[in-house]
């Protein structure tokens, strides 16, 4: 597994003397001294660019794993799937229903990572020549997680083995109902848990307080994938597998598991990276129909890189789940006729810019609660903003955003003509709000929650609203304190406009595939003359910075307008500035140009005034 990331030393020198840039951050080296000389040995022995090394050496990696991080490979990383608590279990009753021809229902989530592993998890049973019942729950009508009526539905419908994934771990009513009905249940979920699990045939969860395989870190679908690899063994041991009926091929599979990883912004480490890494090359093929389509219909243009994963063909598979038919996503990814995956594709493109107009609307609501709750002085550790009339399927995009404006968790929560709210929190690192959430539920201040750390998902009463409220902000006041007092913005390297090129884009990048754990590089650009700045799109500025010998490159600052960044911006055309953000290579009409996404700026010493 992937070391952690090399933070630099107090003591180490602002980067460039920014010690107070536009977003009130301190900009430091993400190389220390002993990361540099790292470095330098890496430059010695396996001649990479010197940025290239950098930014492993910044990464932690060591001088013998280079050409591992480099090629992250299934085949090295991959543990043995029984050091998972129950896969043996698991991997056992899926094998007997597949060699005995059983009816098996899915029971998956509405998001994106519930919908790569349901399609996983439902090829693999086709392939073994069964025709299994898929359900996605209605985010409205049914919530979260397996319900009863739903259950009673499956095992009306003949099936003897219910396979939960990405949910199902707290699901102790349903899942006791399938058990009454007679039906196997198989647990497959990555979610938090405590010590009390539902009686089920296996729970394949790495989170669950008595499993030491270390494979919290993986999202759902890889932790399927892991799964499969054991049901493939169990059916080799028993000769189920022969000429015409061949072992199916999981690693041609990996589109489903990159898309499921990044999507549910799992940490870009160990093997969550090789799966990542091999899934774009699959991706990039265009060999599936269903993916083919998504990316089509996203118009990606050039090779699928992991953000793309995140902002462009995952927010399309979501909305599906959020305001449209739960199971669309699922049924583009098993999709094998052109022309129908096309137009599932089609209808998710709809739907997302329908969720756009339907988010943006409650977005500001949200926003001008919060602003009125923290008030002047910016006091308040957490935002939980609730209002009437949000689509449920938005909030947790809602809080996202707030998340990101203000620093800070924040929860958006609609709330039902019958007095009951739903909703979602977002986190901050070093916060963890899936544990809080849940210490709630115990505590009965909420109906129903859990989550990750960095997500969690509420149901509760509107009259506890408050103290809802006030519960968080106590338990989490310290973190969010410690959390937001860490300003610091580390950069790998620095370059000139002429230096900025697609070589240098594709050096980059060969430490990628970058996200959550494994941090897209960020560059600086030292004393650029901001030459042009102009409002584009949603809040976006785009600009462009010109160097002391006139080269330009040029930049886009998402989402500033308003904000601090884009204040500086605007208010300092025609001046000398640090830049600092991350480099992305431009298709238009067949043209390649680099582009920096701007994140942070700086007036030098030498320049006119701080910025402020």
């Amino acid at each position: 597994m992937t070391p952690p990331i090399s933070l630099p030393v107090e003591s180490q020198p602002a980067f460039l003397g920014v010690a107070l840039s536009a977003t009130g951050k301190t900009w430091r080296d993400r190389v220390d001294q002993r990361g540099a000389a790292r470095a330098l040995a890496m430059v010695q022995r396996y001649q990479p660019p010197e940025m290239l090394a950098r930014l492993l050496a910044g990464r932690g990696v060591e001088l013998d794993a280079v050409e591992d991080f480099l090629d992250p490979t299934i085949r090295k990383l991959m543990p043995d799937p029984f050091t998972v608590t129950q896969m043996e279990a698991a991997a056992i009753r899926i094998a007997d229903a597949a060699a005995n021809g059983e009816k098996v229902a899915i029971f998956g989530d509405y998001d994106v990572d519930g919908a790569t592993s349901a399609a996983l998890l439902a090829w693999h049973l086709r392939h073994c020549g069964l025709d299994p019942l898929i359900h996605i729950p209605d985010r409205i009508f049914e919530g979260y997680g397996p319900n009863v009526d739903a259950i009673t539905m499956l095992a009306g419908k003949g099936a003897t083995l219910l396979v939960t994934v990405d949910c199902g771990t707290t699901s102790f009513e349903p899942l006791a109902e399938a058990r009454k009905l007679g039906m196997s249940v198989v647990v497959i979920d990555h979610h938090q848990c405590g010590d009390d699990l539902p009686e089920v045939d296996a729970l394949v969860n790495p989170n669950r307080p008595d499993d030491i395989s270390g494979l919290g870190h993986l999202a759902a679908v890889g932790l399927v994938f892991i799964t499969l690899v054991a049901v493939n063994r169990e059916l080799r041991r028993r000769g189920f597998w022969t000429p015409t009926m061949p072992e199916p091929d999981l690693l041609g599979m990996l589109h489903h598991v990159a898309l499921g990883t990044v999507a549910d912004v799992a940490s870009l480490t160990g093997l969550n990276r090789a799966f990542v890494a091999k899934g774009l090359i699959a991706l990039r093929r265009r060999d599936h129909v269903g993916h083919t389509a998504l990316m089509d219909v996203s118009r990606l243009s050039g090779p699928p890189e992991a953000w793309h994963l995140g902002f462009m063909l995952g927010p399309r598979i979501n909305a599906g789940g959020r305001i449209g038919r739960a199971d669309l996503g699922v049924q583009l990814l098993l999709e094998g006729d052109i022309s129908e995956a096309a137009r599932i594709a089609a209808e998710l493109d709809r739907l997302n810019t329908e969720r756009r107009v339907i988010e943006q609307m409650a977005e500001a609501q949200a926003e001008a609660e919060a602003m009125a709750s923290l008030g002047l002085e910016d006091k308040g550790s957490v935002i939980v903003t609730a209002a009437e009339g949000w689509h449920p399927g938005v909030v947790g995009l809602v809080a996202s955003r707030l998340k990101e404006k203000f620093a800070r968790p924040a929860f958006a929560i609609a709330l039902e003509p019958g007095g009951i709210g739903t909703g979602s929190g977002r986190s901050i690192s070093g916060v963890d709000i899936g544990k809080v959430v849940r210490q709630a539920v115990k505590e009965g201040i909420l109906i129903k929650g859990g989550g990750h750390a960095m997500a969690a998902g509420v149901t509760l009463r509107k009259e506890r609203l408050a103290e809802f409220r006030g519960y968080m902000e106590a338990a989490l006041a310290g973190d969010v304190a410690k959390s937001r007092n860490e300003k610091e913005l580390f950069i790998d390297g620095a370059v000139t406009a002429r230096g900025v090129t697609t070589d240098l884009v594709n050096t980059l990048n060969r430490a990628g595939p970058f996200g959550a754990g494994n941090p897209e590089p960020v560059i600086a650009l030292p004393s650029h003359q901001l030459v042009y700045a102009d409002e584009v799109g949603q809040a976006h500025l785009r600009l462009r910075f010109k160097s002391s010998d006139g080269s330009m490159v040029n930049g886009i600052a998402f989402r500033s307008i308003g904000q601090k960044l884009g204040n500086a911006l605007q208010a300092n055309r025609g001046q000398v500035l640090h830049v600092a953000g991350s480099l992305t290579v431009d298709r238009w009409q067949g043209a390649e140009r680099v582009q920096m996404r701007v994140i942070d700026v700086a007036v030098p010493d030498e320049g006119p005034a701080r910025i402020r």
